[in-house]
């Protein structure tokens, strides 16, 4: 009898631990636009690789690509709400929350990859992820989406002028909408998920967005002409709810803060060592790829001064002048 009652007993105990053990693990959602093989994505699996190991499976990360649980701007109202754990999304969509973000909008505002690390991992960029934390997220770490480039379904791009009249899609936010508009063309604020779309039924003739990104979407199927312009460079935010990282203990939240800059160093160099092979790629696919030349790069410089004057009065003139510090001290 009293060896029954104690098997019994065993078991029982096994049970609630392993109830106890289960109920302890904590599913993290991690959401993102592009599709599954870009760079962000492979950023995001590395995270996910990374925080069930130094978790030891306390915590496990289930990754959402290709705009799985919505737009970003749905993803955004989510993470405040705490129904979705975590993100990963252009810096200057933040601008609607933090009008400070649209700084990294602003039209060939650095200069190479080098400069933009200094500046999103030094003081800069973090102290602009703890304004966010009033808004109901925590920035954890800055991965890339890298220079971006335009295409369109029309004609090739050889000088400045020829982008006049294209209706062109931008990311859903002012500076986007006021430098294509001041190249003459007209700007379409679309979410990312109803691009192809758009391109495909002409609603819009063209597009801009990294090399990785253009590929990753398959762009080139409904797009034939690529002109380089690196007319902007976007970091892009990993984001978490506050609301969710509130109840986490402190080492937990820690375990996610090293995993989240351990994972963007690997994504920054995955997005950097893809770009060669991505236009080769996307020249397989169909498109004619050009670069625009120097002194066309020098009108598209100067056609964007207007626009960067009036967004600097928006975005404020201490953050204005406190990246343009930054980049002067980078660049000495």
């Amino acid at each position: 009898m009293k060896r029954v009652f104690l098997k019994t007993l065993v078991a029982a105990v096994a049970v609630a631990a392993f109830g106890m053990a289960h109920a302890q693990t904590r599913t993290i959602k991690f959401a993102n636009q592009n599709a599954k093989g870009h760079p962000i994505v492979l950023g995001m699996e590395k995270f996910a690789e990374l925080v069930e190991q130094k978790s030891g499976g306390k915590m496990k990360v289930q990754v959402f690509p290709g705009g799985a649980l919505g737009s970003d701007q749905a993803n955004v109202s989510a993470l405040q709400g705490g129904t979705l754990e975590m993100a990963s999304m252009n810096s200057g969509i933040f601008a609607s929350l933090v009008k400070d973000f649209a700084i990294y909008d602003f039209p060939f505002l650095f200069g190479t990859p080098k400069e933009a690390d200094s500046v999103v991992d030094g003081p800069f960029g973090q102290g602009l992820h703890k304004k966010l934390e009033e808004k109901g997220l925590v920035g954890l770490a800055y991965y890339e989406l890298g220079f971006r480039q335009l295409t369109n379904s029309k004609h090739p791009i050889a000088k400045v002028e020829d982008i006049a009249g294209l209706k062109l899609r931008v990311i859903p936010n002012p500076i986007n909408v006021d430098w294509v508009k001041a190249l003459g063309a007209n700007p379409t604020p679309l979410p990312f998920p109803e691009l192809y779309a758009a391109l495909e039924q002409k609603a819009v003739d063209g597009q801009e967005n990294p090399v990785a990104t253009i590929k990753g979407a398959k762009l080139y199927e409904v797009q034939k002409y690529m002109t380089l312009t690196n007319h902007q460079y976007n970091p892009q935010s990993v984001v978490i709810s506050k609301k969710f990282w509130d109840g986490l203990s402190a080492g937990d939240q820690k375990i996610l803060r090293d995993a989240a800059a351990e994972s963007a160093v690997y994504q920054r160099t995955q997005s950097r060592a893809s770009l060669l092979a991505g236009l080769e790629d996307l020249k397989k696919g169909g498109m004619q790829v050009n670069e625009l030349p120097a002194a066309e790069v020098n009108k598209l410089r100067d056609k964007m001064k207007p626009v960067i004057a009036k967004h600097s009065e928006s975005v404020g003139d201490a953050t204005v002048k406190s990246m343009m510090a930054e980049l002067a001290k980078l660049r000495k």
